[in-house]
């Protein structure tokens, strides 16, 4: 997270606040500086329409409004400012900070927005005497080693994979490896050389880590040169154990080279971004080599990219640059289309980052098909969105008309209810909107009904509470309100939707069938008798089965987390004889409550104070 940099700030106080109909823009060129800084162009309502920054304010500034011949979307934009606003800054870098911050704060509508709320997934070796290999997400901790940024967590979690099987580094927490008397199934399957038992020591594991994290730098061959190192020391002192160990590891490693990975001939991480139009859509897509190694993309779509000129295609990735590595880790090397000037955001990327950034345009060689590869990835991810806007436009109309709806019906709310047996009951509520499942709106209610079990008492708190919020102007009122569930349900929501004062939203129950087959649902309506059955290939109901199957995957997904929290939070203070003593000595034999629920009644038994019953009934309440 970048921070806004010390500025000496002037604000152009050319223009004052009551504004003629028509901007005048010469007082404020008179009064500007040729400085670097960032201007903000206000409407009428005081809202900030767009944040650029300028080596030189005053020649920047100008080109809006001493130039004719502006693009249609800059022409717009001209035709409504008010205000302008400048904040003068030391550097251009400077300035490049601001703008990003501005940009995050007003998220005007004419700038090009990115945003992309998921962090970056590292490979994490930890600090401790026998690090630990993990996958982390998350602010970094300098007590530990960091490799990555990864695109995603499979990439990270084939990596794990790939070093437990040729160095064997351990995976399992601190509480656990503290704990242990025996080596665990990951010794036996050749994933871990066991140090939490003392099968191996310190400085033959530190040598394992090294060659791991070699490894992950790409330098592949030095790790090689130095196991083969190892294993003829090991020879040569009659270590002849220690020394088949490391042929074993260079075996894997010769193995795992030659048929897991993709390898670049230039080590080192690089991103090559690339941006792609088709058909109104933008896309940034920005490919990850790592060590030497391609290990995935991801594509970004831009948001008010809409009305840019595709001729202006070369907007899109200065800002993606801007935005997206201001804030995300960067690495050494971004590959880039064209050769613009890039010197004051690389400038920033390397002091943000603590080494060299270099951003290099129109590459040739070996990072031109990089770039190939990243524009053909952003174009075929275009296609995809489009085919699935597509498809999505078919089923919304198909079930309009099913369903008798007018063609303004695009938000559509789903209520689901999950719980085993009563306890720790979830109702989830989704949303499907823009065409697309709006997953930033979802939300989860932890309902407590009077009765355990009682799905209506539980749909109706959910509701009311929904419900609540919507009226008070939080949320906006669904076009369409869908129930998973039978009559029972729809009538429970029909009474709190008159309750509410919500008489206007239309509302639908679905229901399996008798014989509970997909394509064969009950679509139920509130005080009507019959029910609505449409064909199996009905893209309307393929609509409502994909939303219905979601609000039911987030409702077990939030069941799931509710049920674990309470069965791992305060399980032992409740079970009898089990105080203080005996709980401190079950949670430092086996490391903490799951690693207890996970223990057998002989593995509890044998914890000093515990005798065999007490265990059977430790056991009995955990299960």
């Amino acid at each position: 997270m970048s921070k806004v940099p010390r500025l000496s700030q002037v604000t152009s106080p050319a223009i004052a606040p009551a504004q003629p109909p028509t901007f005048d823009a010469s007082e404020l060129l008179k009064s500007l500086p040729h400085r670097p800084g960032v201007y903000r162009m206000l409407n009428a309502a005081g809202e900030t329409m767009y944040v650029g920054k300028a080596r030189d304010l005053k020649k920047r500034v100008a080109n809006y409004f001493q130039k004719t011949g502006h693009e249609p979307r800059i022409a717009a934009m001209i035709a409504q400012v008010a205000r302008v606003e400048t904040t003068v800054t030391h550097s251009e870098g400077e300035a490049l900070l601001l703008e990003n911050n501005f940009i995050k704060s007003h998220e005007p509508r004419y700038n090009i927005l990115f945003r992309d709320d998921k962090s970056y997934p590292y490979v994490c070796i930890s600090g401790d005497p026998f690090p630990q290999l993990r996958f982390h997400r998350g602010a970094l901790d300098r007590r530990n080693r960091y490799f990555g940024p990864f695109p995603g967590a499979g990439a990270v979690r084939d990596g794990i994979a790939t070093l437990q099987k040729v160095f064997m580094l351990r995976t399992c927490e601190n509480t656990v490896f503290a704990n242990r008397s025996r080596p665990c199934m990951l010794y036996q399957i050749q994933r871990c050389t066991a140090p939490c038992v003392g099968f191996i020591g310190e400085e033959e594991y530190r040598d394992d880590v090294e060659g791991a994290a070699l490894f992950l730098r790409g330098k592949a061959g030095e790790v090689l040169i130095a196991l083969q190192s190892q294993m003829e020391a090991a020879a040569g002192a009659l270590e002849f154990e220690r020394a088949a160990r490391i042929r074993d590891k260079i075996s894997r490693l010769q193995t795992l080279q030659s048929r897991q990975f993709v390898e670049s001939a230039t080590a080192g991480d690089i991103d090559v971004v690339a941006a792609a139009s088709e058909r109104g859509l933008y896309a940034v897509n920005v490919v990850m080599i790592r060590g030497g190694r391609h290990v995935g993309d991801r594509t970004f779509f831009p948001r008010h990219a809409d009305a840019v000129d595709p001729a202006a295609l070369s907007e899109i990735v200065p800002a993606f640059l801007e935005q997206h590595y201001v804030e995300c880790p960067v690495p050494p090397t971004i590959v880039v289309p064209d050769a613009a000037d890039h010197a004051a955001l690389a400038e920033v990327l390397s002091a943000q980052s603590g080494q060299k950034v270099e951003i290099v345009g129109s590459p040739g060689g070996e990072r031109r098909v990089w770039l190939a590869m990243a524009l053909q990835n952003a174009t075929f991810a275009i296609r995809q969105k489009l085919a699935q806007k597509a498809t999505q436009e078919d089923r919304l109309a198909a079930l309009q008309e099913a369903l008798g709806l007018p063609s303004s019906v695009q938000r559509i709310e789903c209520f689901d209810v999950s719980h085993t047996m009563g306890e720790a009951a979830v109702a989830s509520c989704v949303i499907f909107d823009r065409l697309a499942m709006q997953t930033s709106e979802y939300r989860k209610f932890n309902v407590t009904p009077d009765q355990a079990g009682d799905d209506y008492a539980a749909m109706r708190e959910a509701l009311s509470r929904r419900c609540a919020r919507i009226v008070s102007g939080e949320y906006p009122a669904p076009d369409l309100l869908v129930i998973d569930g039978g009559k029972g349900q729809v009538s429970v929501a029909a009474n709190v939707l008159e309750e509410q004062g919500m008489h206007g939203v239309p509302l639908i129950g679905i229901a399996k069938g008798p014989e509970r087959k997909p394509g064969e649902e009950d679509i139920v309506f509130p005080g009507r008798d019959g029910v609505l059955n449409l064909p199996p290939d009905h893209p309307g109901l393929h609509l409502l089965q994909q939303i219905r199957d979601e609000a039911h995957r987030f409702a077990i997904q939030g069941h799931r987390a509710r049920r674990a929290k309470a069965r791992t939070t305060s399980t032992l203070q409740e079970i009898a004889g089990i105080g203080a003593a005996k709980r401190r000595a079950l949670l430092a034999h086996f490391g903490g409550v799951r690693a207890v629920q996970a223990a057998s009644v002989e593995d509890i038994a044998r914890v000093p104070g515990i005798s065999r019953a007490l265990a059977e009934r430790i056991f009995a309440e955990l299960h």
